[in-house]
């Protein structure tokens, strides 16, 4: 491995290193229940894409846990309307 012949500043390596900061990701809401998503992704809450559902999200719940999902999908939903009416 090469070794190098003078040292670099802290200056120099800084400047090296400016590009490699993080960025921010961008969020969206979704249309139909309103939760913060990833753009261009199916969201986890209610299972839609684009209008359309592409993931059934009550399919893998056992009984409980799906009328509990149920419900909070309707409040959810309930919310999310009142918020566009405003």
């Amino acid at each position: 491995m090469p070794i190098p012949k003078q040292r670099h500043t802290k200056s120099r390596r800084n400047r090296r290193r400016s590009h490699l900061k993080l960025k921010k990701r961008t969020l969206s809401g979704c249309p139909k229940c309103g939760e913060t998503i990833l753009p261009h992704h199916v969201c986890a809450f209610c299972g839609f894409y684009n209008g359309k559902e592409a993931v059934d999200v009550l399919a893998k719940l056992e009984k409980k846990e799906k009328k509990k999902k149920e419900k909070e999908l309707k409040e959810h939903q309930h919310e999310h309307e009142n918020e566009v009416k405003k």
